[in-house]
């Protein structure tokens, strides 16, 4: 038992004086030290011994597992104190740069445009980007069979045209959240509705298949035009600075009666004409008009009794005519070099 002890003894040693990182010591801690280790095994062979030979062993046994953890513990301390120093963090060293984020350059156009709107009374709404195409098309006064139709390529889900099916689409602009808030709010509704459309587009400079558009609506007794115009005239001069100008041409829309284009005088050049205005001295920002009594029907307001107007803003253009942008496939590129620059 002797010979035996003093080998096992030098064994734990030699392990215990390799030992260079935790996980060498946790290795030698399991093999010799734990519950079922050699030395933990060695030590309960020695009741079996006769009388003589116990006392003997016990007092060699005592004698050994009292030098090898002591030698495990020097190790194990060195080692945690190699480490805590390596971790120590010296105050007096400079920092490092931390990179902060930001907004993405349409969020913050987004925002801008959310808190003029909001100051004005209006409420922020929301809907489903993946839209039946009932609330895409059918309640906006634009049917299967209108010619409306062609000019918006769509993302369809699912099977299109089948008997007895919803159809669901990507919904193709903000519209369709018009009729959703009037069923829910009824009228009077003053709201503003921003968010991301989707449109089956070739993608160019100037055509991407995904993007952002911000509406607002006006629903109640006695709206007519001019609070439209008195409306744009307002947010045009907060955009662009109290010299703006509004122009509005007709133009048509399925779901306004009468509909027109709204052009600022160009910000950069204050109306004189420019590269950014082409020369002439407007830019193209708004698209509005009187909301389609049909609309109304499908949003269950009775268009006897109210009336009301819709405009829409693409939040692209208006960040790419702010900030000189001559692609629009930047936005969505995720690439770091463009990002940065706002």
């Amino acid at each position: 038992m002797q010979k035996k002890l003093e080998n096992l003894k030098k064994e734990i040693l030699d392990q215990l004086n390799q030992a260079k990182d935790s996980a060498w010591l946790k290795n030698v801690e399991q093999k010799y030290f734990s519950r079922q280790g050699e030395l933990s095994q060695v030590l309960k062979n020695i009741k079996d011994l006769s009388e003589d030979a116990r006392k003997e062993a016990g007092q060699l046994a005592n004698q050994m597992k009292q030098e090898v953890t002591e030698r495990y513990n020097e190790v194990r301390n060195a080692l945690e104190g190699s480490k805590n120093k390596s971790e120590t963090i010296d105050p007096t060293l400079p920092g490092s740069d931390q990179n902060r984020g930001h907004l993405h350059p349409l969020s913050q156009t987004q925002k801008q445009l959310e808190d003029i709107f909001t100051s004005l009374g209006f409420s922020i709404l929301d809907g489903p980007e993946l839209e039946s195409e009932y609330y895409n098309f059918e309640a906006i006064n634009i049917p299967a069979d209108h010619p409306a139709r062609d000019m918006q390529d769509t993302f369809y889900v699912g099977e299109k045209d089948q008997p007895g099916k919803m159809n669901l689409v990507l919904r193709t602009h903000t519209s369709s959240v018009q009729v959703r808030s009037l069923e829910k709010y009824g009228a009077p509704l003053k709201g503003i509705i921003p968010g991301r459309v989707f449109r089956s587009e070739a993608t160019d400079v100037r055509h991407e298949h995904t993007f952002l558009q911000m509406e607002g609506i006006i629903v109640d007794k006695n709206i007519n035009f001019n609070h439209l115009k008195g409306l744009l005239e307002l947010v045009g001069q907060k955009l662009y600075g109290p010299q703006t100008k509004l122009r509005l041409r007709p133009k048509f829309y399925p779901f306004v009666e009468p509909g027109a284009n709204g052009e600022y005088t160009c910000f950069l050049c204050q109306g004189k004409g420019c590269k950014l205005c082409k020369h002439t001295g407007w830019l193209e920002i708004v698209g509005c008009g009187m909301i389609h009594p049909e609309v109304l029907r499908a949003g269950g307001i009775n268009p006897d009794e109210y009336t009301g107007f819709a405009f829409g803003f693409g939040l692209n253009r208006l960040t790419m005519l702010q900030y000189g942008i001559d692609d629009i496939r930047l936005f969505n590129s995720g690439d770091l070099r463009f990002l940065e620059q706002f």
